[in-house]
């Protein structure tokens, strides 16, 4: 692209009636576009990005409430908005948007591949779906016709075959796929049938892309006995396969390929050598292959941004005849940030959510004589003698009600045919001391049609005793079970179910459960008789229940799903993105993430807060990025551990050019802090402290005082405390200058577009070849936000940035990243500029004399030296060294720090 003798293709759309409608011919361009993402500076949280927009508005278009415009009714208030750039030197791939989406070539005898086989696919996929995701597959469950197909679940590998066309053989990867910061990754499967020792094997790897270099993935899965693969009459298809009720995914596809024994290539389809709008072609081994669905080779354009616009303002100057529309159009966070109103317990929305017949959350204000129901159609229930908000419930719960001696609670259940087959009724409790064996008081009582026309659930020190009568009050059925401690001391809760046992009688189960956990103890019976259905809960409490708090009261099928579980202690220990996921699916705002579960860091239960604060509070734990997304007006959320070691994403060589100024390093203390007490909500606190080093709470010099800090943070368990201060330690006690902004001109250095235009808030710049009294003539910094600016000919990026060196990690086994740094070493004596010995006193254990451990890099008095060897037993040691790796040459003074350039950190 050139710049700036040609115009900048800038691309402007409306959403209207589900369409994206270009208006660019309308949008202002004589003044700059100018969106923001991101973190406006060091330390604040992420806002939502903006992107204000001025519509020429003569016709009256865009005047929301003119109806004479055709977008009368189309348009106003949160209108979608989307803004690209075109750049010819993006690769076109397969865009697959979801159900019904695929690429596919026809079944030909060359695709049968009965033995060997090696499946590629390069890949690029936003988050991690739900479920079994098939990206490649020949096979077809409609007469029979599998081959083989490529799944993800949980972004694990899975190779399928059959050999017959019915039955299927899967072999799974040993482990996860390591998923970069941008989602692309090439992954590749093959078969061999027959290892020669009567067995078989499927091996799998990763590569950056189709390209490689393959890099094994886990360990090769073996099994006993050769296989053979079925010819199937099945397609070969790419996205969601027709043949086969799965997941579909949700991504991007570069190119796939297939081989069949000795590396043959039997389809290549290159995804980034198709035009734009490409819907038919051959690829280079002579399959014909088609797009169906929504799947298409979109256009060549960067997407810069797409929000709501959230603000029309129709103005018009003194003469009437020019008019126009600012609009001021931003991101997902802005309307998600406007309520103030805390969502509902999780508790209470879980529960909601199950639709039961009956539910009362029993969350009610002090003051409250009834419980409220949200189920629409379920009456209140009425209370007497219960102390509402009388204390603390669990904590997937606000405060519940506390029973005294004579307090009941009344109210009808809603007739409805789903309880015919079976019925539940649950609750959650307290029962801080049993009660004396032998007392049995009711906690539950439930009207009902059939035989038992009574049900009751006791508790005391000995049983949790079910027991039913008749409409003449005899027994129908007693049965009971020691509760082993596990019904009382704590919050638990209770569930009977009551079914058709399909002979003509009834059988029934109650169980308990301390929240959180599994089921720790049940008792079940039959008795002859239809069960019937609940009628009403009519509960009257005894003095023996003592200061018993009870709550969440529902009635629902037996063949209902369990909303309780988890949800009863408000989903603590999900990770983040597990939280994330969880809520925007509740509240239906589309979503995407990267990364692996397991490695983030476990949150504490979700509390009754604004939507915004509970997605924001999963993030923040461990510095990771909850942004929203170029591509939709959603959000994406990156975790902190994909910031670990990353690569850059772009390189600027300073020299070259390619900073515009200003480029200004800074020494603050805006983000120092060196005094850190972090406080688990609800728990414990753990302290760290820098006592010394240049940024310790030392007086200066040998410190710069004391900076204190004191985040709460919602974590898991109060063993995480010590990690997390120390890690908040590690980051604000980093000593390096801040380059808080990098301006790079696109208009002037358009060799940059492609990278730059991909880098996303977390990702890593690197600027090479700085001015020597800059210090480090190498800096990494992470991009927390940006400013772009676009105009008809104009293009710049002004990044956001923090020091990358914080997120190097140890690695294990690696030569750099894995070496701890000394106990104390100083330069023995002095050295000159140009000297390739140096010696080297240390106070503590020697350093190593292995050469397998060298070359190693270290820091002395600024100047970057590497080791080549190491010599002597005893300090002082003699190191063999290459000088001024950093530029950087001078005389080094005896007494000099000798430090490691780059020392194990270890990861939170």
């Amino acid at each position: 692209m050139a710049f700036p003798a040609t115009p900048l293709g800038v691309q402007v759309e409306l959403q209207v009636s589900g369409t994206w409608t270009d208006v660019t011919g309308d949008a202002y361009l004589r003044d700059p576009i100018t969106i923001e993402r991101g973190r406006p500076d060091e330390g604040s949280r992420i806002d939502p990005g903006k992107c204000p927009i001025t519509l020429d508005n003569r016709s009256g278009t865009y005047s929301p409430r003119n109806p004479m415009s055709p977008y009368f009714g189309l348009i106003g208030r949160n209108t979608p908005v989307r803004v690209s750039v075109a750049d010819p030197a993006l690769p076109t791939y397969l865009d697959l948007p979801g159900p019904g989406s695929y690429a596919s070539t026809p079944d030909t005898a060359v695709l049968d591949l009965t033995g060997d086989f090696d499946v590629r696919i390069d890949l690029t996929l936003p988050a991690t779906q739900a479920g079994i995701v098939e990206v490649a597959a020949k096979y077809t469950v409609t007469g029979n016709q599998r081959s083989w197909q490529l799944t993800l679940q949980d972004d694990v590998p899975t190779l399928r075959w059959s050999t017959d066309g019915t039955a299927v053989i899967d072999r799974t990867a040993t482990l996860p796929l390591p998923l970069p910061a941008s989602g692309r990754l090439a992954i590749r499967a093959a078969l061999d049938a027959d290892t020669g020792t009567g067995g078989h094997a499927v091996t799998f790897w990763t590569a950056p892309t189709i390209a490689g270099p393959w890099a094994q993935l886990g360990d090769v899965v073996t099994a006993t006995g050769t296989t053979s693969v079925y010819a199937s009459t099945a397609p070969l298809t790419l996205g969601d396969n027709p043949g086969q009720t799965v997941v579909a995914p949700v991504g991007r596809v570069h190119a796939f390929q297939l081989r069949g024994a000795g590396g043959a290539l039997v389809a290549a389809p290159d995804f980034t050598a198709l035009a734009p709008g490409t819907t038919a072609w051959s690829d280079t081994a002579g399959r014909a292959w088609t797009l169906a669905g929504g799947a298409t080779i979109p256009p060549r354009r960067s997407v810069r941004f797409t929000g709501e616009a959230s603000a029309w303002s129709p103005r018009r100057d003194v003469s009437g005849q020019d008019r126009w529309v600012p609009i001021e159009a931003a991101g997902i966070k802005r309307r998600l940030g406007q309520g103030t109103d805390p969502l509902a317990s999780t508790l209470r929305r879980s529960l909601t959510a199950a639709a039961p017949v009956a539910y009362w959350p029993m969350e009610d204000a002090r003051g409250a004589s009834q419980a409220f129901s949200p189920i629409p159609g379920c009456p209140p229930l009425v209370a007497t003698g219960l102390e509402f908000a009388a204390g603390d419930g669990p904590t997937g719960s606000l405060p519940l009600p506390r029973v005294s001696h004579g307090a009941t609670i009344s109210a009808p259940v809603p007739d409805s045919p789903a309880l015919a087959a079976g019925w539940r009724v649950e609750m959650v409790y307290n029962l801080p001391a049993l009660p004396t064996a032998g007392v049995f008081p009711p906690v539950l009582r439930i009207a009902t049609t059939g035989k038992a026309v009574q049900w009751f659930v006791a508790i005391d020190a000995a049983f949790v005793t079910v027991f039913a009568t008749d409409g003449a009050g005899g027994v129908v059925t007693n049965t009971g079970t020691a509760p082993a401690g596990h019904a009382s001391g704590g919050w638990a809760r209770l569930q009977l179910d009551v079914w058709d046992d399909g002979a003509g009688g009834t059988a029934w189960e109650v169980r308990f459960f301390l929240i959180g956990s599994a089921a720790l103890g049940s008792v079940w019976n039959t008795h002859a008789g239809p069960p019937g259905v609940p009628t009403a809960i009519d509960t009257l409490f005894d003095e023996a229940l003592g200061d018993m708090q009870l709550g969440h009261l529902s009635v629902m099928p037996t063949s209902a799903g369990d909303a309780y579980g988890h949800a009863d202690n408000g989903f603590e220990g999900n990770r983040p993105v597990e939280r994330i996921a969880r809520l925007c699916t509740e509240e239906a705002v589309p979503f995407t993430s990267m990364g692996l579960v397991d490695p983030q860091i476990a949150l504490g239960p979700q509390q009754a807060a604004p939507l915004l604060d509970l997605l924001e509070e999963a993030g923040e734990v461990d510095g990771s990025y909850l942004v929203e997304s170029r591509q939709t007006a959603g959000l994406h959320y990156r975790p902190a551990y994909l910031s670990y070691n990353q690569q850059p994403a772009l390189v600027l060589d300073y020299a070259a050019g390619d900073v515009a100024p200003p480029l200004e390093p800074v020494d603050d203390d805006q983000s120092t802090r060196n005094d850190i007490t972090v406080t688990r909500r609800g728990g414990s606190s753990a302290r760290a402290v820098a006592e010394d080093g240049p940024l310790s709470v030392q007086a200066p010099p040998a410190g710069i005082g004391r900076y204190a800090d004191t985040p709460e943070l919602n974590l898991y368990r109060d063993h995480q405390l010590a990690d997390v201060a120390g890690w908040r330690l590690h980051l604000g006690t980093w000593d390096a200058a801040r380059y808080r902004r990098v301006r790079v001109d696109l208009a002037a250095c358009p060799h940059l577009i492609p990278a730059a235009a991909a880098v996303e808030v977390g990702d890593m710049i690197r600027i090479i070849n700085l001015p020597a009294e800059d210090g480090p003539t190498t800096v990494d910094l992470i991009a927390q936000g940006y400013t772009e600016q676009l105009g008809a000919y104009d293009w710049a990026l002004e990044f956001t940035t923090t020091p990358a060196g914080p997120w190097s990690v140890a690695v294990t086994d690696d030569l750099v990243l894995a070496s701890a740094d000394t106990a104390g070493s100083t330069l023995a004596t002095g050295a000159t500029a140009t000297a390739t010995t140096l010696s080297i006193a240390t106070t503590g254990p020697l350093w190593s004399t292995d050469p397998a451990d060298y070359p190693l890099d270290l820091a002395i008095a600024g100047e970057r030296v590497t080791v080549t060897a190491m010599a002597g037993t005893t300090s002082p040691q003699t190191a063999t060294v290459t000088r001024s790796v950093n530029g950087v040459s001078k005389p080094l003074p005896a007494g000099a720090d000798v430090r490691l350039w780059q020392p194990a950190i270890l990861a939170l």
